[in-house]
């Protein structure tokens, strides 16, 4: 036999020998590396990508949210304050207590539900007022806030730059009418009569009031209690539905605090100017 030897591949051993060192073993270990190393820097990578926060996108998310909530309070109060006007026909339907004069069955504090005059009108209210006096409560055992009669909220003298004040109506008088003598009770007169009393007689139909705490009716007594003639049905803004003990202090509270503002705004906004004008 010849000792010539067939051609063909190497034989395994010198193809994958560990002493080998041809260039094509070279060639593919390096290639193989690279390519390790490229997968594991994408992998990191893409790691990386995927535990960072996106603050823009979170910020984006939050403003619909808080939108959405202040839509829904500004709703919640706006529906509220339609039910209370329309239960009351007044606005605002509430009225806070500063002073004593009602007490002891309206204090400094309270808060007081109050309805247009017509609203929920008892048959025994005087024609085309709605409101029934102390007299005629008396009479028919009609009651608000502890006594009979009821209870107004009206302007002093009709201006409606004054504070409006909260007493009873007492006694209905006519124009004209010397209602010291027809109807006023002695007791809340401060001994006067009606030469003393700059609205007796009566210049116009309308109301004889008195604080459930004061000792003389607002007619009687002038500037001390509440300066006010016969009170007029169209200086009436309402009359009582309901209290509510301490509630009142809330309100007072935040039309201090309102007025504080203005204020503070105000001496803001008049020093920027004098600044801007060289004033200073």
């Amino acid at each position: 036999m010849s000792d010539r030897r067939p051609d063909g591949p190497p034989s395994d051993g010198s193809r994958t020998g560990a002493g080998s060192g041809s260039p094509d073993d070279s060639d593919e270990s390096d290639g193989r590396g690279e390519f390790a190393y490229s997968t594991a820097t994408d992998d990191r990578s893409d790691s990386g990508s995927r535990g960072d926060p996106a603050p823009e996108d979170g910020a984006d998310d939050d403003t619909p949210s808080l939108v959405r909530d202040v839509v829904t309070v500004v709703g919640i109060v706006g529906v509220l304050a339609l039910l209370l006007f329309g239960a009351s026909g007044v606005w605002p339907p509430f009225v806070a207590i500063e002073s004593g004069s009602m007490e002891p069955n309206a204090g400094v504090g309270d808060l007081v539900f109050i309805v247009e005059p017509d609203r929920f009108a008892d048959e025994r209210a005087i024609d085309g007022t709605g409101v029934v006096t102390l007299e005629d409560g008396q009479n028919g055992g009609y009651e608000e806030l502890g006594r009979p009669g009821d209870v107004v909220v009206f302007w002093p003298d009709g201006d409606r730059t004054e504070t409006p004040i909260i007493h009873r109506a007492y006694y209905w008088a006519d124009e004209g009418e010397n209602w010291v003598e027809t109807a006023a009770s002695e007791d809340n007169l401060a001994g006067r009569d009606c030469t003393d009393i700059a609205s007796c007689p009566a210049p116009h139909d309308g109301f004889v009031t008195k604080g459930d705490a004061n000792p003389a009716y607002d007619q009687a007594v002038d500037n001390q209690y509440a300066d006010t003639s016969v009170v007029a049905p169209e200086w009436v803004i309402g009359k009582s539905a309901f209290r509510i003990p301490w509630l009142g202090y809330v309100r007072l509270a935040a039309e201090s605090l309102f007025a504080s503002i203005g204020v503070a705004a105000f001496g803001v906004g008049l020093a920027f100017r004098e600044r801007s004008t060289g004033g200073w």
